[in-house]
């Protein structure tokens, strides 16, 4: 089993020796892409070399790439044998897909043993199933900076993942800037339990989705409204109903904060607030929360719907929600990004799917990272459930939401939150190796994943995950 993750489309071993690679020569569409390729060889220990007897690496547009049939501008075909290495693709964010396919499947130089780094001679023609594979990741419970969010953009980018959704606002702080609002800032300094913390400037912000979009990830920035206020409503006190700001909150309890609609503050808020972050987001989508309001009726949640998506579309951005969006008026092609069943809501689900809305599947009971791999694990939360790794690998993203037309799936999302999470290791140790998981549920087809084969490939990979000095926990599922 070669050590691919996510299992690619179609994979052919022909019947020949493995290709040696005393150095490889990177033959790119220009030069920073091939410094991006070779960032990539350079990780599996390969050495890179402009000697004529080095290896070809060879990479070219052609929209013949990929698997037959296949319409993804992801698709692409990698090709090991005969002296030489080539990869074609129909968009260059297929060449870097490729690119990370040979990382994997490098098998490293032993130089104490006087042994060259190889790789196997194989045909791989690949393309992903969803559109949008991604991770939500939190870093607002606890404070990561723009280091360790370019850390786990390497991390989404190693399993072929598209998006890095950012939890960037809620009760314990506020981790952006916002121009037309520069006394957000003071709610900066804050985290669950206390202790200094931080936010992004609009200049990281800024280099954070230029590194991200080099490696064709997308940042997806959110601003939680109308609950998970706490943090804006602590500077802003004429926010709340009363006037009156309310106290710093280092807990994780949920559900007790909110706007109100009809307050005059209100609308200028959101409108300042999503307009900026709409100004300084590249990619298509703004994510505008809308979860665990508890103490709101419907009617006025469905009001603060409306406003959000017509407020992230009059900017030319997509709005994103939380499953709970479903309760507004909810346009065609705004996503709902699904992560609880809830009975009450289930009908409303379909009803947005024929409307032309579409999910994005988070599952926690599958999907969120930060459950507990057991009950004696000591990093994470249960409310979910334990979440190991077959249970992040078994499950089937059609099939999360009875009735749910299949189109209607954009794709599928693992997530992060960090109440429990303090340090980079520990971040790093509940991503590994489930977030493998579901970049395989998302990228390969139901009919070609098998877990033993997974657990084998996981445990291939182990190697070169410490050696990039990333974190992971030891499962016993695996045969490490």
């Amino acid at each position: 089993m070669l050590p691919l993750i996510p299992w690619p489309t179609e994979v052919t071993q022909p019947d020949a020796p493995a290709l040696e690679l005393p150095a490889v020569r990177v033959d790119a569409p220009d030069a920073q892409f091939a410094e991006l390729v070779a960032e990539q060889l350079s990780a599996a220990g390969v050495p890179l070399a402009a000697a004529a007897d080095a290896v070809p690496f060879t990479l070219r547009l052609d929209t013949a790439a990929g698997p037959q049939g296949s319409d993804s501008p992801e698709r692409y075909t990698l090709a090991v044998g005969e002296g030489a290495i080539t990869a074609t693709a129909a968009e260059p964010v297929g060449l870097l897909h490729a690119a990370r396919s040979l990382r994997q499947l490098v098998v490293r130089p032993d130089d104490a043993a006087g042994r060259r780094g190889s790789v196997p001679a194989v045909v791989v023609h690949d393309a992903p199933r969803y559109r949008w594979r991604g991770l939500s990741f939190d870093v607002v419970r606890h404070w990561f900076g723009p280091d360790d969010i370019r850390a786990v953009v390497d991390l989404v980018a190693a399993f072929k993942l598209r998006v890095l959704h950012l939890h960037l606002t809620d009760d314990q702080g506020w981790r952006i800037e916002i121009p037309s609002r520069p006394e957000l800032e003071k709610a900066s300094d804050n985290q669950v339990g206390g202790g200094s913390a931080g936010y992004l400037t609009v200049e990281d912000f800024r280099a954070l989705q230029d590194y991200a979009g080099a490696r064709h990830v997308t940042i997806v920035p959110e601003f939680d409204m109308p609950g998970h206020v706490n943090a804006a409503t602590h500077v802003y006190g004429g926010l709340t109903d009363d006037g009156v700001a309310t106290d710093a909150y280092g807990g994780i309890e949920v559900g007790f904060s909110r706007l109100w609609f009809d307050n005059p503050a209100t609308e200028p808020f959101v409108r300042d607030v999503v307009g900026d972050l709409a100004r300084m987001t590249d990619g298509e989508w703004v994510h505008v929360g809308g979860d665990e309001v508890l103490t709101m009726e419907r009617e006025e949640f469905a009001r603060f719907v409306e406003l959000a998506q017509r407020v992230v579309r009059e900017h030319g951005k997509t709005p994103v929600f939380w499953q709970e969006g479903a309760r507004g008026p909810v346009e065609p092609g705004t996503l709902l990004q699904y992560w609880e069943p809830k009975g009450e809501d289930l009908d409303r689900f379909v009803a947005a799917a024929q409307g032309g809305a579409r999910f994005i599947m988070s599952p926690g009971n599958h999907t969120y990272l930060d459950m507990k791999y057991t009950a004696e694990h000591p990093l994470g939360l249960q409310w979910a459930g334990f979440v190991e790794l077959r249970d992040s690998y078994e499950w089937e993203p059609t099939a999360v939401i009875e009735g749910l037309p299949a189109a209607a799936v954009e794709g599928v999302s693992a997530a992060v939150w960090t109440e429990t999470l303090t340090t980079r290791d520990e971040l790093f140790s509940m991503l590994l190796p489930r977030l493998g998981a579901v970049a395989e549920v998302a990228w390969t087809s139901a009919e070609a994943k098998d877990f033993d084969g997974f657990t084998a490939r996981t445990a291939a990979q182990a190697p070169a995950w410490r050696s990039a000095g990333w974190a992971f926990h030891p499962t016993p599922q695996v045969a490490w």
